[in-house]
C-alpha cells in the first residue's frame, strides 16, 4: 500500500476509534498557530485530544511539527498501523494502532490541561469548522463560499 492510501486507512480507523468512544472527531483542523492537526476530537469530558496520523517511519522522522500540537490539546496521541516501528514514537504521547477499520489503544496519553481561554477558543473554532463543513455538504454549489466565510480552512 502506498503512503497516501496508508494515511487514509489509518485516518479512517482512527476516526472510527474516536466515534466508538463517544468522542467527536474532526479531520484536518487548522490551528491558530498555522499548523493543521490531522484529527482533533472533543471528548465527553470537554477535553480535547489530537491524533497525529503517521503512515511510515519517514513520515514521522521528516515531520517534527507534532510537538507543537501539545499546546492545543489536553492529550496527544499518535495513530499508526501495525507495520509502523512503534519504538520511534515518544513515550509521553498516547498510541493508537490501527488494522484495517479497527483500532486499539496501546498507550493512553498523559494529560496536560489547556488554559480555559484556549479551550474556549478551540471549542469555538472546532464548532464553526464542523458546522461549516456540514453546511457545505448540504450546499455543494456554495461550499467554497461557505469555507471562505468561515476563514478556518
Amino acid at each position: 500500500m502506498d503512503a497516501p492510501a496508508r494515511t487514509l486507512a489509518v485516518t479512517r480507523a482512527a476516526m472510527r476509534f474516536c466515534v466508538l468512544r463517544g468522542w467527536a472527531p474532526v479531520e484536518q483542523v487548522p490551528l491558530p498557530d498555522g499548523r493543521r492537526a490531522d484529527i482533533v476530537a472533543l471528548l465527553p469530558s470537554g477535553d480535547f485530544a489530537i491524533l497525529e496520523v503517521k503512515s511510515c517511519a519517514r513520515d514521522y522522522l521528516c515531520d517534527a511539527k507534532w510537538a507543537d500540537y501539545r499546546a492545543w490539546c489536553d492529550r496527544l496521541f499518535f495513530a499508526v498501523d501495525l507495520d509502523f516501528p512503534q519504538d520511534l514514537l515518544p513515550p509521553d504521547a498516547g498510541l493508537v494502532v490501527t488494522e484495517h477499520r479497527d483500532a486499539a489503544l496501546l498507550r493512553d496519553a498523559p494529560e496536560h490541561r489547556l488554559a480555559p481561554a484556549r479551550r474556549r477558543a478551540l471549542l469555538h473554532r472546532l464548532a464553526c469548522l464542523a458546522a461549516g463543513r456540514l453546511a457545505a455538504l448540504s450546499d455543494p454549489a456554495g461550499a467554497a463560499e461557505l469555507r471562505a466565510a468561515l476563514r478556518l480552512e
